[in-house]
């Protein structure tokens, strides 16, 4: 088998939506990094029956910014 050609496994600490911290083994990141979960199995709407609309990078602005100049053009112009 190859040397060296495997990712480093460490530990690092996941936080909650609810702000429960755990410790896990991942290869994100390095040692000792914390992971912040936007949506985790107390809050997704697959196992809480509740819907909400989560837009926590912006993408509806991002779109609306990309097109706002962009419109229905008439037969006037």
């Amino acid at each position: 088998m190859k040397d060296n050609i495997h990712p480093d496994y460490h530990e690092i600490n996941v936080v909650m939506t609810d702000g429960t911290e755990y410790k896990t083994r991942s290869t994100m990141g390095k040692a000792g990094d914390t992971l912040r979960l936007d949506i985790d199995p107390k809050s997704h709407p697959a196992w809480t029956g509740v819907h909400r609309m989560v837009d926590t990078a912006g993408q509806l602005a991002k779109f609306k910014k990309r097109f706002e100049g962009f419109g229905i053009k008439s037969d006037n112009s």
